[in-house]
């Protein structure tokens, strides 16, 4: 254990920590590196789906026909976005009951309206992907840091058990040591409380769009139909 006359080196305290210490250190870099990754991901597929969806909300707009927009949604199946796909299954859902003979308008509609919901709900799933994660990471590392702090303090006391007498010099490097383990707890968890904000935000942003065009788009449907 280093003396407090030592120059108390972030490395040098995480190298004389206790084994449990470290070992709730490294889960916690562990779990820091994960939340990273999954920020960066989240940022790059939540920034690709609004400029899909406003892509896609332009076009369906701008008065282009629906059949060449299911055209190009099939021939691209692959690549298209959220909102893209959710017109898809809509639309397939609708011509198919249209082609069959004595199908009740409002069979069509509602049969369009479940088939896109089911996909909407596939793809909100996808883009909600590895945000509990990132709640997860917000709501316990700082805790985990802090149970990493109380066991190192526990031990630095423990040790100055045959010390005749205690000085400040002898237990605080032993209690610095303890409180890396929270600020690595923070560390982990700051970030990834921001993060996950700001992405339900955008998500829940982009649900509300979805569905606001899957109940226009089976208002156009319903007027199709009646025709």
């Amino acid at each position: 254990m280093p003396t407090f006359t030592q120059d108390l080196d972030i490395w040098q305290l995480i190298l004389h920590a206790s084994v449990v210490v470290k070992v709730v250190m490294a889960i916690l870099v562990a779990v820091s590196f994960m939340s990273w990754m999954f920020i960066f991901q989240k940022w790059f597929v939540i920034h690709r789906a609004v400029a899909q969806t406003l892509k896609f909300e332009r076009e369906f707009w701008g008065g282009q026909d629906l059949n060449a927009l299911y055209q190009g949604a099939v021939n691209h199946r692959h690549t298209i976005g959220s909102l893209e796909r959710v017109f898809e299954a809509g639309y397939r859902e609708f011509a198919k009951l249209r082609s069959q003979a004595g199908t009740d308008v409002s069979d069509m509609v509602d049969g369009a309206r479940r088939a896109m919901r089911a996909t909407f709900q596939r793809e909100m799933d996808f883009l909600e992907r590895h945000l509990a994660f990132l709640a997860s990471t917000g709501s316990v590392s700082p805790y985990v840091g802090l149970f990493g702090t109380v066991w190192g303090i526990m031990h630095a006391f423990r040790s100055l058990a045959n010390v005749q007498q205690a000085t400040l010099a002898q237990v605080a490097p032993g209690i610095a040591e303890a409180l890396v383990a929270t600020a690595i707890g923070l560390f982990a968890a700051i970030p990834a409380v921001v993060a996950y904000n700001r992405y339900s935000h955008d998500v829940d942003r982009l649900g509300n769009r979805f569905e606001s065009f899957m109940e226009e788009f089976s208002n156009i449907l319903h007027r199709q139909a009646a025709r």
